[in-house]
């Protein structure tokens, strides 16, 4: 067929690119080895990828005998991606070079008075951290967005997002598209914390493994095998809803948020403080320096919290067997000091599976993160979706 050359072209440039990415600076006959391609083939993918501006030379190699090899490099500048966690309290963002190094990143408090107030707080924060990296908004080539909810692709619509005013409102999908005016992608923000963790935290190497959120509201980020599981409707995870509260529901009477999420979650916490008495002010930071200092009531409160966790973290283990369950979060990650212990003893006494427990180590910039990557990933899925070299390679 007239295009398999082409085709072939397309591929084996990608796989160079692959390597040169991942090696960080590669010579032509390390490429040819690490590939199996030979030296002629990756000659020409090197040539086809200087000639888009990919990559670039950046010196020879020292040492050894022989003449010396031309290293070659992502080129930084060929192509950027904005990452954006959009939370109730935060909006976070980060600009990164087509390497993934960082180069700029702000945090603003929330605007979230309406919906409209934070679309236009998103698209001037991303405009912002650009101007900070030192490119328009117009050299961006993806831009991924973590929020709570799940996005249904077939209404454009993000769904499961109680703790966010506004956000499943029809139209706001389509809103911070025209506002942003790049490729776009919208995450779930536990999703894209989960595979923050796969890449870069507690997560490394570990092929099956839970991301537990607790925080403002309660969610799980599941990994397969190495990937993302988001189940048929991209719910998967949304461990909230599991009907493990303090007490049944009334007759008829249906949570917006979920019976975990509302015994679980920040506001529970709150409200379990209060009904046990605790002195103002009532908010899970105070509530866990009284059980740290030895408050014997707000230790109740923090023993209840932890076996409410271990119970959920029983429910799904049979189910998934995780090697690994990773805790963040607000209220997770602060508090590991207080919760691990007594999560793992009532785990040993509720259920035979016992998975690793651990604390999250990229805490608050874990969404963030994975938001970075997951553009990054996608901006690397359209680098050959273009037919040729007459238009510009995308990132």
């Amino acid at each position: 067929m007239a295009g398999q050359p082409q085709l072939l072209r397309r591929i084996n440039e990608r796989r160079v690119l692959e390597l040169v990415r991942d090696a960080g600076a590669a010579s032509r006959a390390g490429i040819a080895r690490a590939s199996g391609l030979s030296k002629p083939t990756v000659s020409l993918a090197l040539a086809g990828l200087l000639e888009a501006g990919l990559v670039h030379q950046v010196g020879q190699s020292s040492g050894g005998k022989g003449p010396r090899a031309l290293l070659y490099e992502l080129n930084p500048g060929s192509g950027w991606v904005v990452g954006l966690d959009v939370g109730r309290r935060w909006v976070r963002a980060a600009v990164a070079d087509i390497s993934g190094e960082i180069k700029a990143r702000r945090d603003e408090r929330a605007r979230a008075r309406s919906t409209g107030t934070l679309v236009a707080q998103i698209g001037g924060l991303a405009r912002k951290v650009a101007g900070d990296a030192g490119i328009g908004w117009d050299s961006v080539t993806h831009a991924t967005i973590g929020s709570p909810g799940v996005l249904d692709p077939k209404r454009e619509r993000l769904e499961h997002a109680p703790n966010l005013p506004g956000w499943g409102r029809q139209g706001l999908v389509g809103a911070i598209r025209d506002e942003l005016g790049t490729f776009v992608t919208f995450e779930n923000d536990v999703n894209l914390a989960a595979l923050g963790e796969h890449r870069h935290g507690m997560g490394r190497g570990v092929d099956d493994f839970v991301f537990f959120w607790l925080g403002t509201g309660v969610g799980m980020g599941i990994v397969i095998g190495g990937r993302l599981y988001r189940g048929a409707g991209g719910a998967a995870g949304e461990i909230g809803y599991l009907p493990l509260g303090d007490s049944d529901p009334e007759p008829g009477r249906r949570s917006s948020r979920g019976s975990l999420e509302e015994a679980a979650a920040a506001s529970g916490l709150v409200r379990s403080a209060r009904e046990a008495g605790l002195r103002p002010p009532h908010t899970p930071k105070a509530l866990f320096a009284a059980a740290r200092r030895g408050d014997e009531l707000a230790a109740g409160v923090v023993a209840a919290e932890a076996r409410r966790i271990a119970l959920a973290i029983a429910v799904i283990t049979p189910v998934l067997n995780p090697e690994l369950v990773i805790l963040g979060g607000g209220v997770a990650h602060d508090n590991g000091d207080l919760l691990l212990g007594p999560i793992a003893a009532e785990l040993r006494r509720l259920s035979p599976f016992r998975p690793r427990l651990a604390v999250s180590e990229l805490g608050s910039e874990a969404v963030l993160d994975g938001a970075v990557a997951t553009a990054l990933d996608a901006a690397q899925d359209r680098l050959f979706s273009r037919g040729d070299h007459s238009r510009a390679f995308v990132v």
